[in-house]
């Protein structure tokens, strides 16, 4: 039987106030972007299993992320002391809706559900670029 500690529920829950998307304010360019077509934002420090819906203001659902890492197994890899694991503590957004068309600037709601832990409710701003016709 798995006993949990009001320790490890702290951390846990405390562990949400981490839980963040950048940049915000997005202004039509980000520093994950790897090319002039491609627009991303990240969600960042995320758990292993989650829940992520995106909402616009009026309540209308954009799009959900089923994020479920904890089947993989760790990779450690020392570079000049820093480790890294194969498990990423982010989830990319494609700025798109589940129909994979480019969402509108505005306001827009992020709900992140940690399964036995909580929930995180995050404000994300975004300013979407012109359409770049040239690269068609």
């Amino acid at each position: 039987m798995l006993f949990r500690s009001v320790n490890n529920v702290n951390k846990s829950k405390s562990a949400l106030d981490l839980i963040n998307v950048v940049p915000n304010p997005y202004y039509a360019y980000s520093t994950y972007e790897t090319g002039r077509i491609d627009n991303r934002v990240r969600i960042t420090n995320l758990p292993n299993k989650c829940k992520i819906k995106i909402f616009t203001l009026n309540g209308t659902l954009v799009r959900t992320f089923d994020r479920d890492v904890s089947g993989q197994e760790d990779i450690v890899i020392t570079e000049s002391e820093f480790n890294r694991s194969k498990r990423l503590p982010y989830q990319d957004w494609d700025m798109k809706n589940q129909s994979g068309i480019s969402v509108a600037s505005g306001l827009y709601i992020i709900h992140v559900d940690v399964p036995g832990v909580g929930e995180k409710i995050l404000k994300w701003f975004g300013v979407m670029r012109p359409l770049d016709l040239q690269s068609y």
